[in-house]
């Protein structure tokens, strides 16, 4: 059975930061690529970030460039949100997802077979 445990959201204002931290539990699974996805209210789920688990390459929305960052610790099976000046519009639940087999796409959601429950982040102006 595998599980993504997601924490780390919460209030804050902005031009600060937060980190969220997605654990992946399964004694022996090991993701082919880690993701970030967000929802805000009345909007579709939207792609954020994600990192390729067997050499660390890393893939950014548009929107987050240059502020966020997707660290990982591979011997913790444990991915990382990290962001930075952030803003109201990043306001969204976030949530962390998994691939098992690699794929072409790492924006499309329906490529992330494992989903966690979703961290809310607001960020007031």
């Amino acid at each position: 059975q595998v599980q993504l445990v997601e924490s780390g959201g919460g209030l804050v204002q902005a031009g600060d930061f937060l980190r969220l931290s997605c654990a992946v539990s399964g004694r022996t699974f090991r993701p082919t690529r880690m993701g970030w996805f967000r929802q805000a209210p009345g909007k579709e789920r939207e792609f954020v970030a994600s990192v390729t688990w067997s050499d660390g390459g890393t893939n950014y929305a548009d929107s987050v460039k240059g502020r966020f960052s997707i660290p990982r610790d591979s011997a913790e099976n444990t991915v990382y949100l990290q962001m930075n000046s952030l803003k109201p519009e990043d306001t969204a639940v976030y949530y962390c997802a998994a691939q098992r087999y690699y794929t072409d796409s790492y924006s499309y959601a329906g490529n992330y077979d494992y989903w966690g429950q979703g961290t809310q982040v607001t960020v007031s102006s």
